[in-house]
């Protein structure tokens, strides 16, 4: 049976970290953290590369940042440093990490990297029905777990989560970006279920590239944001009507401008 207590604990433990202000850009988020989960008998160097890749092209890695050394790595992912070191040596040759020595040195994402270049090529090469399904499956599995958060959590859980998202302005744009797919996961958190709170930190990882493409600028963010907020209070309320509700709408509005700036660009 899943612990009831344990995504609660996520929620007070995030909101912990969060609260180091500055030091937020130095700390692995939580998007971050979920793709650094070991990756078991697998665990092959193309494997780690595509995992890499993924946490470079999706911004959860960002231009000029230090990656964790090869031993680190290697210790988190479940395989050799060999196998680490082989992944690495890939992702030079494709130009999306350099490599400094020295006292200071160290593996580091390419300054050229950029998740938003990244993100409309992807766009530009996915159909519309593919656009539309990948929606359709964060609609479907994030509706239910606001719906059951409705249900489950305490109103006084979900104030805090309110809290972080009140601390939006005081953040950078990656930064409010990263508060944002954080805070996601975290109402997810307060349906009480682990499993659920798991896949909702894949499909976030999956689509916080696109949300970042159509929320650029502040206002787009603070548009996300609003989203948020009503869906804290609907779980506030018990109102998993409403919580579900509100979340489809976001996500009606993020596939309706990814389609229109796929128009654009293609």
């Amino acid at each position: 049976m899943e612990s009831t207590s344990a995504p609660s604990r996520a929620v007070a433990d995030s909101s912990a970290s969060a609260d180091q202000g500055a030091d937020a850009s130095r700390h692995p988020h939580r998007l971050q953290g979920s793709l650094f989960q070991p990756i078991g008998d697998e665990g092959r160097a193309e494997l780690v590369e595509r995992r890499l890749v993924d946490a470079i092209t999706r911004g959860h890695l960002r231009a000029g940042e230090r990656l964790p050394s090869e031993s680190d790595l290697a210790k988190s992912l479940g395989v050799a440093p060999v196998t680490v070191r082989e992944a690495l040596l890939a992702l030079r040759g494709r130009g999306l990490v350099t490599t400094k020595r020295g006292r200071n040195g160290g593996s580091f994402v390419a300054e050229h990297a950029d998740p938003l270049s990244f993100a409309r090529e992807a766009v530009r090469a996915t159909s519309r029905v593919a656009l539309r399904d990948l929606g359709a499956h964060y609609a479907a599995i994030t509706g239910a777990c606001v719906r059951l958060a409705a249900r489950r959590a305490d109103p006084t859980e979900a104030q805090q989560v309110r809290r972080r998202l009140e601390r939006l302005d005081e953040l950078d744009g990656e930064l409010q970006r990263r508060l944002l797919d954080d805070v996601q996961i975290e109402i997810v958190a307060l349906s009480q279920s682990a499993r659920l709170t798991r896949e909702q930190m894949k499909l976030q990882a999956e689509l916080s590239p696109y949300l970042r493409l159509v929320a650029q600028d502040a206002d787009g963010r603070r548009g996300q944001a609003d989203h948020l907020a009503a869906v804290i209070d609907a779980v506030e309320d018990g109102d998993p009507v409403a919580a579900g509700a509100r979340t489809e709408l976001m996500v009606a509005e993020t596939v309706d401008a990814l389609i229109q700036l796929q128009a654009r660009i293609s």
